[in-house]
């Protein structure tokens, strides 16, 4: 059977959601943060992270349906089985990302780095990254020793306003007025 009480995933990373039960032989529906959102089903383990710990599960079957993803989970073959897992959020271990080019930067790398302005203001940290079709942005929130108590959102563009990214000192420098 699939569902087996494992370790924590190294560096555990949430790649989709459980939503909802689909249909009667115990599928569901995914909601997936991945670019393909079909890439989620790449992934060669799942996580769930249970109020009894972490628990791994395989994957059986997964496809697109309509504009969503629906999945078969190895060991669930009947909705109410499934609804145990349902809301539930998939992780899997940052460690099988494949590795990017220089400049190149999974969300996950980004978020809770700290934002400053390139005359040594800190804006705040990284708190999540949207996707808004003309480019990505940044969710900068307020944090300790900050400019101010506000939230920005910038848009992420290497080429014009983040000028470079540390990840070792988890420190993103920008080209940004610290009053708009």
């Amino acid at each position: 059977m699939s569902k087996n009480k494992q370790a924590a995933p190294e560096q555990p990373l949430v790649v989709g959601r459980i939503t909802s039960v689909f249909g009667v032989k115990g599928w569901v529906k995914l909601y997936s943060h991945t670019e393909p959102m079909q890439g989620i089903f790449d992934y060669p383990n799942w996580w769930l992270k249970t109020p009894s710990g972490w628990q791994s599960i395989e994957l059986n079957q997964g496809r697109l349906q309509g504009r969503g993803l629906v999945a078969a989970v190895k060991g669930y073959h009947d909705r109410d089985l499934v609804k145990e897992i349902c809301g539930m959020d998939i992780y899997t271990d940052a460690n099988n990302l494949p590795t990017l080019d220089d400049g190149d930067y999974y969300w996950s790398q980004l978020e809770g780095l700290k934002v400053i302005t390139k005359e040594g203001v800190l804006l705040g940290k990284v708190f999540q990254m949207m996707e808004t079709g003309a480019n990505d942005v940044l969710v900068v929130r307020a944090c300790e020793g900050s400019f101010d108590r506000e939230e920005r959102l910038l848009p992420y563009s290497p080429d014009q306003f983040v000028l470079s990214i540390n990840l070792e000192q988890k420190e993103m420098v920008v080209d940004w007025d610290p009053e708009f």
